[in-house]
């Protein structure tokens, strides 16, 4: 145990690591609560058109069955409450292949998966539009205003000028979300008050969600999650799978517990959709970007538009005087796709730095040095100067550590037996940004003994939220970590960010901090007294001989934070050993450089980085949702098909932080790490691909048959 006052920055255990390995840790569906029953979904099996009738006698007359819930008898909800993807039995209209149409609650969970499949549909079916690249030219410019063109200069000009360009398409396929712990709720109703158990990553919205669909009040719908097995954006936002919950409890009068099969996963919460980006760059023979295009077009559902910000990093990565930044969209028979592990920047980092690998090669200039010569000195996007920025830092400290001088700039130059050697790199970047968050500090006292609870409506998806605000609490109190008791995951705690978009972090250990540094001076301010050095919280505790103290801070961002471009930046590099004779492709090294200002604890940031890491092999080489044209349906819908990379898929990952101080970002300048993980892998994998084969694969996973 680390002396108090000397926990951030060190490498501390997981606080609730103990409750982890021994199981009781609890998830969603694990609270016993008494007299609960089952309720198992059954979705549409058609992609387009209506329920003409629904036959539910047989499975209401099966052993245990204690309701079946469809539209015919569903409770009138707020569709626009919050709930993402519809499918909240409001009707008989179907939008995609395995939406919601009903729900069976019976004594067990056997039982309510017998009935479910009694219950006999009949559909009038309609046209359903699921081939993405079939109606690529129906795309429209985007209703979200904030993916209109964004143009800086004339790009079109400029690339008639250039003395060299390159013009490329890059595919990325239908990813999904498949957290270890698949969504789940359990709903107790109390008179007007309900209780949700459920994971969620913004504990507060999911209320809000909730209490707005069910048109009942915020403060009588409570949200329990301490503990989240994952989720990666698909928790973000909160899916009709938990309302429909709530409404079973309601109508059968009993605690309802609901937890989606892996296979439901599928067409259930979101996914990351199929981009089509094409980008266009131009540059000088020195090596000096003058142009830069990059045109996404992609798919969004028929109920409602999301579209992934595939630009963003296109936007600020590099100094270009002249850009164009485009969006279009077509509206499909597809469950609505969400917030998934770097929304835009990964699929769009594997566009711009596959590109910026391409532009290189035809310069003949290596590549760390093609994006050091194009390195800007504010935010191209916005004219901003940057809080910090760390990616020459990224890209030198990389280059020493990977032993970048062994590549050769020509493809095919490294082979041992079957097996051609590559060597590739690529960058990232993500917003830091702190959100308003509140906290609660109580300081109790035995004797010489001091403890304090910490309580927030925090999130904790297994990143280690609980253990970093125990270390920032120790500190700021003057404590050992062991004396910090973290109470989060709960609505009725003060109100809290999520842990969305590398948010969490930053704002829920800040809320701390400040919380601990208000109860001090209050403190302080308590004794009536003067002190040469300043006292600690602990210490005034003890010398006032105060029992029991508490207070309440409300943190906001500081002051001027959004006169900066606040980002983390990262460089990736692999290593990739390619069978000349089967094309399957290996990983066996590869190192994630990161700055992304106070790491708070390296250990739970270094393992952030390696999963963003296996992820983004998981893109580059093996993850792809294939939807069966004939039905909408996911042929892909189990491990056994949607294939995400396993030990033997993995070879060494190392990560570096680059040493950063940034003041600008917030008080304790702390950056996100969850999301820009992912960013850039995907790229460094398919650029190391072809220096290895001389083969540029510019659709995603890169497999077998495409490069043989």
């Amino acid at each position: 145990m680390n002396e108090a006052g000397k926990n951030i920055g060190q490498a501390i255990n997981r606080v609730d690591g103990i409750l982890k390995v021994t199981g009781t840790a609890k998830y969603a569906t694990d609270y016993e609560i008494k007299n609960t029953v089952y309720a198992v979904i059954f979705k549409s099996t058609i992609a387009a058109g209506e329920i003409i009738s629904i036959d539910a006698g047989t499975a209401e007359k099966a052993p245990g069955v204690l309701a079946v819930i469809t539209h015919k008898n569903a409770p009138k909800l707020n569709v626009g409450g919050g709930i993402r993807g519809g499918a909240l039995l409001q009707g008989p209209n179907i939008e995609f292949y395995g939406q919601h149409i009903g729900l069976v609650v019976a004594e067990t969970f056997e039982q309510a998966r017998f009935a479910s499949r009694l219950v006999k549909i009949d559909y009038k079916k309609t046209a359903a539009k699921v081939n993405f690249r079939q109606h690529q030219k129906e795309a429209v410019t985007p209703k979200d205003k904030d993916k209109a063109d964004v143009i800086r200069g004339d790009a079109e000009t400029a690339m008639l000028n250039a003395e060299y360009t390159i013009a490329a398409t890059y595919e990325t396929p239908i990813e999904h979300h498949q957290p270890m712990e698949p969504h789940a709720t359990i709903a107790v109703w109390e008179g007007e008050k309900l209780t949700l158990y459920n994971g969620s990553q913004i504990v507060n919205g999911a209320q809000m969600a909730a209490a707005s669909t069910l048109s009942i009040k915020p403060e009588n719908v409570r949200i329990i999650s301490p503990h989240i097995g994952g989720g990666f954006g698909s928790k973000g936002g909160q899916w009709a799978n938990m309302v429909l919950t709530a409404i079973a409890a309601k109508m059968v009068n009993r605690p309802v517990k609901l937890a989606l099969t892996r296979q439901q996963m599928f067409n259930s919460v979101g996914l990351r959709q199929s981009n089509s980006q094409k980008i266009r760059l131009a540059a000088t023979k020195e090596g000096k970007l003058t142009a830069l295009i990059h045109e996404t077009t992609t798919h969004s559902a028929i109920n409602g538009e999301f579209v992934e910000p595939c630009g963003d990093c296109s936007k600020l990565m590099y100094e270009v005087p002249h850009s164009l930044i485009a969006y279009r969209v077509v509206p499909m028979h597809i469950i609505l796709p969400t917030y998934t592990r770097g929304p835009g920047k990964s699929t769009g980092s594997f566009a711009l730095e596959s590109a910026m690998d391409e532009l290189a090669f035809k310069l003949k200039i290596d590549p760390i040095d093609f994006r050091l010569k194009n390195e800007p000195a504010t935010d191209p996007s916005n004219g901003k100067p940057w809080s910090s920025r760390t990616t020459v830092q990224c890209l030198t400290e990389g280059a020493k550590a990977f032993g970048w001088e062994r590549r050769k700039m020509e493809p095919r130059q490294h082979q041992e037996g079957d097996y051609l050697i590559g060597y590739g790199v690529a960058c990232g970047t993500y917003p830091a940004r702190q959100r308003d968050s509140s906290a609660i500090i109580k300081l109790n006292r035995k004797g010489s003994d001091v403890t304090a609870i910490i309580e927030l409506a925090a999130s904790d998806l297994g990143t280690g939220t609980h253990t970093i605000l125990a270390q920032t609490a120790a500190d700021a109190l003057g404590l050992q970590v062991n004396k910090i008791d973290v109470k989060i995951g709960d609505s009725a705690l003060p109100p809290a960010a999520g842990s969305v978009g590398s948010v969490g972090a930053a704002s829920f250990s800040n809320a701390v901090n400040d919380a601990c540094v208000k109860i001090t001076e209050e403190l302080i301010a308590k004794s009536g007294k003067q002190f040469f050095a300043r006292p600690t919280a602990a210490q005034m505790m003890i010398s006032e001989n105060i029992t029991q103290f508490q207070t309440r801070v409300d943190a906001k961002p500081p002051a001027g934070a959004d006169k900066y471009s606040s980002h983390s930046f990262n460089a990736n590099f692999a290593e990739v050993w390619v069978n000349n004779v089967t094309g399957m492709v290996k990983i066996p090294r590869f190192l994630a450089v990161t700055g992304a200002g106070r790491i708070l604890n390296p250990k739970t940031a270094s393992s952030q980085i390696i999963g963003g890491i296996v992820w983004g092999i998981g893109m580059a080489l093996t993850e792809e949702s294939v939807i069966d044209p004939r039905w909408g349906n996911f042929i892909t819908r189990s491990f056994a098909d949607y294939h995400v990379p396993s030990n033997l898929d993995i070879g060494t990952i190392e990560t570096i932080f680059i040493n950063e101080e940034d003041r600008m970002v917030n008080k304790l300048g702390v950056k996100g790490i969850g999301e820009v993980g992912i960013v850039g892998v995907a790229a460094a994998v398919a650029n190391a691909i072809f220096n290895a084969t001389g083969k540029r694969v510019r659709e995603l996973p890169v497999t077998p048959d495409k490069l043989l």
